[in-house]
């Protein structure tokens, strides 16, 4: 499984995602996967699960299947993330 965080800079969130990511980190020691909606990569990666809001994170199986993502803010808890991380 991984998750990914698709997030502009720039924002008015992203010093909150900028946190969110570093508190992650501290409390699983995992980090996780930044993507730019605005980059190639990121446009056909927000084409294929239908992102249309930001900042999103979402969960998806190993094979690319999603599990499960988080729209907006707020941010989802760092226990629900890690369960899928």
């Amino acid at each position: 499984m991984r998750v990914v965080v698709i997030t502009k800079e720039a924002t008015d969130y992203a010093r909150s995602v900028t946190e969110y990511m570093r508190d992650f980190y501290h409390q699983t020691g995992r980090e996780l996967t930044v993507m730019n909606p605005e980059t190639p990569e990121g446009v056909s990666f927000c084409r294929a699960y239908d992102i249309l809001e930001f900042p999103t994170i979402v969960a998806l199986s190993d094979e690319g299947q999603l599990l499960t993502q988080w729209r907006g803010l707020p941010l989802p808890t760092i226990s629900e993330v890690s369960y899928y991380g």
